[in-house]
């Protein structure tokens, strides 16, 4: 049988069950990121007591514990976006070279957009400034400014680095991208008329 507790409640027992401080806050993130299904309407959220008790249980609930374990409560677990799949932490041109050492977009954005929270508590960039990344290396926060309609300089000191980077904010022309896969696709066809593998 389901028993619906209320944020407050559900914070107060969850509090009991791990023997550490749970704030409404970790309740309301829990809820926002669809950890726990939320119940109600018309302002009177509440929520199953046994979902919580899954997601205390399960990996990422695990692993949130962990960490706060380590780094203590005030760690903002939110920023870690660990609910987002790989697909969407590496959007459309952040996959073009696995680079080891980049941070995911959505965390670079979390700082640069306009949106306030608890944790972020005001606003430091705006449309049209000029950001400078020293470090920029596979240059996610040049994208993700360039997105913002910001204007963003990156300097790093690996070649390879500033490639991946110029590679991903460069301007495509798309007709003559069009034409090259073109040309690809029509050597590719001529390759497979000429040899004889299929035969073989």
């Amino acid at each position: 049988m389901n028993e619906l507790l209320t944020i407050k409640e559900a914070s107060s027992w969850a509090s009991d069950f791990l023997k550490r401080n749970i704030t409404t806050a970790n309740i309301s993130y829990l809820i926002q990121y669809g950890r726990v299904r939320k119940y109600g309407n018309n302002g009177s959220t509440v929520i199953d007591k046994n979902d919580l008790i899954d997601y205390y249980k399960s990996q990422n609930g695990k692993r949130e514990n962990n960490w706060k374990n380590k780094l203590g409560d005030d760690l903002n677990w939110a920023l870690s976006f660990d609910y987002l799949k790989e697909k969407d932490t590496t959007k459309h041109v952040h996959r073009l070279h696995p680079y080891k050492g980049k941070f995911i977009p959505q965390l670079v954005e979390y700082f640069l957009d306009k949106h306030t929270d608890e944790f972020k508590t005001e606003t430091y960039f705006s449309k049209g400034d000029i950001i400078l990344d020293p470090f920029s290396g596979s240059g996610t926060t040049m994208v993700q400014g360039n997105e913002l309609e910001m204007h963003v300089i990156g300097i790093d000191i690996s070649a390879f680095n500033t490639l991946i980077a110029n590679v991903k904010i460069g301007n495509v022309d798309f007709k003559d991208l069009q034409n090259q896969l073109d040309k690809i696709t029509n050597e590719l066809k001529l390759f497979i008329k000429q040899n004889n593998n299929r035969q073989f």
